[in-house]
C-alpha cells in the first residue's frame, strides 16, 4: 500500500486572498514505512512575501524569485503523488491551496477524500490535548530539534513518524518486511531440532500417586456413576 505524506508552505492563510504555495514536500510510504522516496520543490509565488509568513518558514521573496512557477512543476508533483492517499496534517488547508493552484492552470483538482487528516486523527485519539506537529512529536518521543522553522520536507518527514504512531506504532513485522523489500539482508538463526522430552509418569510415580489417593477420605470421584468416572 503506497501513501504520500505531504506538506506545503504558503504566503498566507487563504488562496482566495491571493496567497500562493511556495514549497511542497512529499515523503513516500509503502505499508506505512518510509521508502526513501521524496519530492521537494520550491515555487515562485509571483508575489511578495508577507512578514508574517516569512517568520513562519523563512522563505524570502528574493530566495524564491528564481524558482519555477507552479505550472512548471505541476506535472512532476502529480506524477509523484499519482493516485495514492495523501497523509496531511490539517488536510483542509493544504488541499485548498493545492486545488487552487491546479484549478488556476486548468488541471483537475484533487478529490478531498484522498486526504488522511492526521490532525483529526490526533484530536480523536487525544481529545483536549495539543495536536500540532511539535506537540505530537513530544508525545511520541520523536526528535524534532532540527525544526527551527516550518519546512515542507522536514515537516513531512516528522509527520511520517507521527502518522506511524497514530495508527498504532512501529510493528516489528512491518519493519522486517520493509527491510526485506528494500534488499537488506535479515539475519536468520538456524536452531537445531530437538526431540520432545517424554512427559509420561514412571511406574514409581504412578505407584506413589495411587498410595496418596488411598489416604483421601470420602473422595468425590467415588460418588460418581461408573460411566462418569475417568
Amino acid at each position: 500500500m503506497r501513501e504520500i505524506v505531504l506538506d506545503t508552505e504558503t504566503t498566507g492563510l487563504d488562496p482566495k486572498d491571493g496567497h500562493r504555495i511556495v514549497e511542497i514536500g512529499c515523503v513516500e510510504l509503502v505499508n506505512h514505512m518510509p521508502t526513501g522516496g521524496e519530492l521537494h520543490l520550491y515555487i515562485n509565488p509571483e508575489r511578495d512575501m508577507p512578514a508574517e509568513a516569512f517568520r513562519v518558514h523563512g522563505l524570502s521573496e528574493d530566495f524564491l524569485s528564481d524558482k519555477p512557477l507552479f505550472a512548471d512543476i505541476a506535472q512532476e508533483f502529480l506524477d509523484f503523488v499519482d493516485e495514492d492517499p495523501l497523509v496531511i496534517h490539517n488536510a483542509a488547508f493544504d488541499m485548498k491551496f493545492l486545488n487552487a493552484e491546479l484549478a488556476a492552470i486548468g488541471r483537475p483538482i484533487l478529490p478531498k477524500d484522498r486526504a488522511i487528516d492526521t490532525l483529526r486523527m490526533a484530536q480523536t485519539k487525544f481529545p483536549g490535548a495539543q495536536s500540532n506537529l511539535d506537540a505530537l512529536c513530544r508525545r511520541f518521543g520523536i526528535d524534532n530539534s532540527a525544526r527551527t522553522k516550518h519546512g515542507a520536507l522536514m515537516d513531512s518527514l516528522l509527520l511520517a513518524e507521527v502518522y506511524l504512531e497514530l495508527i498504532g506504532g512501529r510493528q516489528p513485522g512491518l519493519a522486517l518486511a520493509a527491510n526485506e523489500s528494500a534488499g537488506f539482508q535479515v539475519a536468520k538463526v538456524n536452531r537445531p531440532y530437538r526431540e520432545p522430552r517424554p512427559h509420561a509418569p514412571s511406574s514409581e510415580e504412578l505407584d506413589a500417586h495411587a498410595a496418596f489417593l488411598e489416604k483421601v477420605k470420602d473422595p468425590l470421584w467415588a460418588k460418581l456413576a461408573p460411566e462418569n468416572q475417568s
